[in-house]
């Protein structure tokens, strides 16, 4: 599905996303850590990608980019925080990622709703399948 630069593009992304409030908490880590493993990273790898970020890769499939969106609303709530700052990351990076601004404010939006702020992913795949149809 990803190759090994777009997944070490994807996680570098992750950990520069954490790092935005200045640390990385426990919390963030070990959900940062997970998903290295899912997506087969190494843990060598990982922590070299602490302190040492590598350039964005653009994902050509839409529905790879609204799957790491969810990994990032995730990541965004795994510390049961989130910040107006974040906020504007989340949307932010979801419009680079060419994702739907309509979507992206909906999502936002209806987090509120969901225990732990958590979108379900089928949720989140329905917001962004109605805008892209």
């Amino acid at each position: 599905m990803h190759n090994r630069k777009e997944k070490l593009s994807l996680l570098s992304e992750m950990i520069a996303f954490a790092k935005s409030d200045d640390s990385i908490k426990t919390v963030e880590y070990n959900f940062l850590l997970a998903v290295a493993k899912q997506l087969e990273i190494s843990r060598v790898d990982f922590d070299y990608l602490i302190n040492n970020p590598i350039s964005r890769i653009n994902l050509k499939s839409h529905s790879q980019r609204i799957v790491q969106f969810h990994r990032m609303v995730l990541l965004m709530h795994v510390d049961k925080a989130r910040t107006q700052n974040e906020l504007a990351k989340l949307y932010n990076y979801g419009l680079r990622m060419g994702l739907n601004h309509n979507s992206i404010t909906k999502v936002l939006y209806l987090m509120e709703g969901f225990p732990d702020m958590m979108v379900p992913a089928d949720v989140l795949i329905d917001i962004f399948k109605v805008q892209y149809n």
